[in-house]
């Protein structure tokens, strides 16, 4: 009798296809999650199914939340956004550096308290800043050092810095009412740059203007990076924030100022101004735009300063400071 044929070994299969909603990536299986979860509590094959399809999803890939980030706990946003927010939180205007915050104290600014870095070095300047902090009852608090980075929002903080209250500006009213004779006030248009705004006070102050006049808008303000720039020197001048900086021109002009425009594209030197010796309103333009239209319109003289065709324009505060000086140098010359 012959043997039967050896039947081929079948595979194994794995059995019918499951429904749909048992299956981890469908939408019926999550879409039946929710509809279980909201019906009642889930049998024991929905929650096999459940560790199923957590076992199933590939070992790096995350849960999409199709929450939006700011109804999200803390906790679920990404480590770059809550970094982010960690800083924006801890970061405040502060007067930072050991001579802008000693200026700063000397002049009696009005600030919150004193932050010191841990390991510090104490030199004169330090023990000066610390004594007139406690003389004027400020608390002082010391932290690390990487903690003030982030609170100043620089590097070069010295170690020390003051955590400053709003400005108080003076009004334009007040300025004008201090007239003297000969005045020489000193405004911007345009310029952004809260270190420049410093820099041009500083100049301003070492040629003896009466005050400075900032817009508004499009403008920088006086914080804590313009005090650093100023080297303290926002203490020892008015300074008044204008709404309308034409309006302030015109006002200067019945108070018996000329006003004078600093801008690159202008034809005339700054030396061959000849109304130095009398009372002056400086206007200084931004680095990129310069003057704007309004206030070039409403100038008296437009000035320039002669420089190499290899460079387009000088920083706003040098031009400010070169301006300044040859005015100075020319109302001497006149007295």
């Amino acid at each position: 009798m012959a043997t039967p044929p050896k039947r081929p070994r079948r595979l194994k299969g794995r059995g019918p296809t499951p429904k749909a909603a048992d299956r981890p990536y469908h939408k019926a299986a999550k879409f039946g999650k929710r509809k279980r979860t909201s019906d009642g509590p889930r049998s024991r094959s929905e929650s096999a199914s459940d560790e199923r399809a957590r076992s199933d999803r590939p070992r790096g890939e995350r849960r999409r939340d199709d929450r939006p980030r700011s109804d999200r706990p803390r906790s679920d946003r990404p480590r770059g956004e809550r970094r982010r927010e960690e800083f924006e939180k801890v970061h405040v205007d502060t007067i930072a550096g050991r001579n802008a915050v000693l200026e700063a104290l000397r002049a009696e600014v009005p600030v919150k308290e004193l932050i010191a870095a841990v390991g510090i070095d104490i030199d004169d300047r330090v023990q000066e800043i610390v004594d007139l902090a406690r003389s004027q009852g400020i608390a002082i608090r010391e932290i690390p050092r990487h903690k003030l980075d982030s609170m100043s929002g620089i590097t070069n903080h010295q170690g020390i810095a003051l955590v400053a209250k709003p400005f108080a500006y003076s009004s334009q009213k007040e300025i004008f009412s201090r007239v003297k004779e000969r005045p020489l006030f000193v405004a911007v248009d345009g310029v952004t740059d809260p270190r420049n705004i410093g820099a041009i006070i500083r100049s301003a102050v070492a040629f003896g203007a009466d005050g400075i006049f900032i817009p508004e808008r499009r403008n920088a303000s006086i914080t804590g990076a313009a005090w650093k720039a100023s080297a303290g020197a926002i203490a020892r001048v008015p300074i008044a924030q204008v709404t309308n900086l034409v309006r302030s021109i015109e006002d200067a002009k019945e108070l018996g100022c000329f006003v004078v425009g600093l801008d690159s594209e202008a034809k005339d030197d700054v030396s061959s101004i000849s109304v130095a010796s009398e009372g002056l309103y400086l206007v200084v333009g931004g680095e990129g735009k310069g003057l704007s239209r309004l206030v070039r319109e409403h100038c008296d003289l437009i000035a320039a300063i002669p420089i190499s065709t290899k460079v387009e324009s000088l920083n706003a505060s040098v031009a400010t400071s070169i301006a300044l000086y040859e005015i100075a140098k020319r109302r001497a010359s006149n007295e």
